[in-house]
């Protein structure tokens, strides 16, 4: 039992969330907070791709520069303790692989990662690279929001699924080689996506309480969604 006057130990279990963050906004954020409350993780590490492998920006909709995205990380993150930026595929550059990461990310921490994913991406995970040895390396927290058709065992993708042994409640599974776990986390319905948000600052609408004001300012400061003659005209 915690004394009077002290807090409780802070978690070592941490999870990572990755995506390209093309920006960071409110939905990333809460969905973290979420699971980490839901499985008692120490901290988050928000991981921006450097080269996203299934996703190609262009002139019209550009992908912004990896550094400028984990500023934006890193802003958003300010005062939470539990949420973190992490440079690991920024820093290492090229196309970013899970599997790398997580193998980068083992290496720097004697505890095992949880590996945050929605439950869409998560039934495309036998075409990523090296699918069977990310369960040697992580445990997975399979995001879903209310209306989401389906359960955990309906998501692990075909070419995996005999790997695993489910609950019967369905809401966990094990890997029967590796022993990692794999969690249903339910999460808060919060219609918001990046795609929306470039879209909005191209049309010059407000993105107002989608990001956060700090990222808000740079995003609109910086010019880099914006229609590509202003673009041209700020740079």
């Amino acid at each position: 039992m915690t004394q009077p006057g002290r807090s409780a130990p802070r978690s070592t279990r941490f999870g990572v969330l990755g995506g390209t963050f093309n920006p960071i906004h409110v939905g990333h954020l809460r969905a973290a907070e979420e699971v980490a409350e839901a499985l008692g993780l120490g901290r988050v590490l928000l991981v921006p791709s450097a080269k996203p492998p299934h996703k190609a920006g262009d002139a019209a909709d550009p992908i912004a520069p990896g550094g400028q995205r984990l500023a934006w990380i890193e802003a958003a993150c300010a005062g939470n303790p539990l949420l973190e930026a992490c440079d690991v595929e920024i820093a290492r550059g090229g196309a970013s692989y899970t599997v790398d990461t997580l193998r980068t990310l083992t290496e720097r921490s004697p505890e095992r990662p949880v590996f945050i994913i929605g439950a869409d991406a998560f039934t495309e995970l036998g075409t990523w690279r090296e699918p069977k040895q990310l369960f040697a390396l992580a445990d997975f927290a399979v995001m879903t929001r209310p209306g989401t058709d389906g359960a955990l065992g309906d998501w692990i993708p075909e070419s995996l699924r005999a790997d695993f042994d489910i609950d019967p409640d369905g809401a966990a599974a094990r890997h029967r080689a590796t022993g990692g776990a794999l969690h249903h986390v339910p999460i808060s319905a919060l219609d918001v996506a990046s795609s929306d948000i470039r879209a909005r600052v191209r049309e010059a609408r407000s993105i107002r309480y989608l990001v956060p004001e700090a990222v808000r300012r740079d995003i609109e400061a910086s010019g880099v969604y914006a229609a590509r003659s202003e673009r041209r005209t700020s740079g």
